[in-house]
């Protein structure tokens, strides 16, 4: 199943740069230390990082996941190339209550 209103998905580009590919963030760092290692992803890459996140989750399936106090969440799994090497990345979307716009709420190697 595609992620529902997958054409409106928003990706916070500072989430991503200040979080997901931040070495020194006191609970990202690992996440960073991941991408680097297994992409060689820094910081200055958080632009590509969130095109290639919105291109994916527009293409790809997605997976039901648990439903929170805060909305609905999706997973979206896919592989990822880079500077000659591979991994598995997943993506997490939530859509609010009374809301139809997916927003990441975290992505991390596999």
């Amino acid at each position: 199943m595609k992620l529902p209103g997958a054409e409106r998905a928003f990706v916070d580009i500072a989430k991503i740069r200040d979080y997901s590919l931040n070495s020194v963030h006191k609970e990202g760092k690992h996440k960073a230390r991941v991408f680097a290692a297994a992409l060689d992803l820094t910081e200055d890459d958080a632009d590509w990082l969130r095109q290639i996140l919105l291109d994916v989750v527009r293409q790809q399936d997605c997976q039901l996941g648990r439903k929170t106090p805060f909305g609905q969440r999706y997973i979206v799994d896919f592989p990822l190339a880079r500077a000659g090497k591979r991994a598995r990345v997943r993506s997490v979307w939530n859509i609010r209550p009374n809301e139809n716009i997916p927003r990441l709420v975290t992505c991390y190697v596999l």
